[in-house]
């Protein structure tokens, strides 16, 4: 849960990250941005950003954006149905971007997940995203990702979004984001 104060100065930021990796979005859309702090109250260390461009029953667009060294932890996006999940492409717009999935684990890996969840994180296979690098998490695939020094803006396409659907390693968090004002 996070107070409406700490929701509004996320979005805000947010929005001039935005603007400064260069992406155009007009005011409705950054007004629409999402804060995601999974229910933890620690949005600083555990959360992610989410400015929506497409969402369709066929594709989703989305620009991400997670301050420095902000986590965005391990997930999967499972089947629904006869769908199989939503398979996602991350391309790194601006700043860094750590991204963790199935695969040799990194001997020294350059994330480092909230201290009290790291037992959750279960995936260690490491892929640094820059300008112009990208990524592809098949559905129903583990994976997590937390930004560098500077923070991240990261592009999102993928098949349908099912977000409300994710499914968190870590038992405690919950997708859905409570505002106490």
């Amino acid at each position: 849960m996070i107070t409406r104060a700490e929701y509004e100065a996320a979005r805000a930021r947010a929005a001039a990250l935005v603007a400064q990796a260069g992406i155009v979005a007009r005011p409705d859309e950054l007004e629409a941005i999402e804060v995601a702090d999974l229910g933890l109250g620690e949005l600083v260390h555990t959360g992610l950003q989410i400015l929506t461009l497409v969402n369709t029953p066929n594709i989703g667009v989305k620009v991400l954006v997670l301050f420095p060294h902000q986590t965005f932890p391990e997930h999967r996006h499972p089947s629904v149905g006869n769908y199989p999940g939503k398979e996602e492409t991350f391309r790194c717009q601006w700043g860094e971007l750590y991204y963790y999935s199935v695969g040799e684990p990194a001997p020294e890996p350059k994330a480092s997940p909230p201290a009290h969840r790291r037992h959750t994180y279960t995936v260690w296979h490491e892929t640094i995203l820059r300008p112009g690098d990208q990524v592809t998490s098949p559905p129903n695939t583990p994976h997590w990702f937390q930004a560098g020094p500077h923070g991240a803006v990261v592009w999102s396409f993928s098949s349908r979004a099912t977000d409300a659907e994710d499914v968190f390693t870590d038992p405690d968090l919950r997708r859905r984001t409570i505002i106490a004002d």
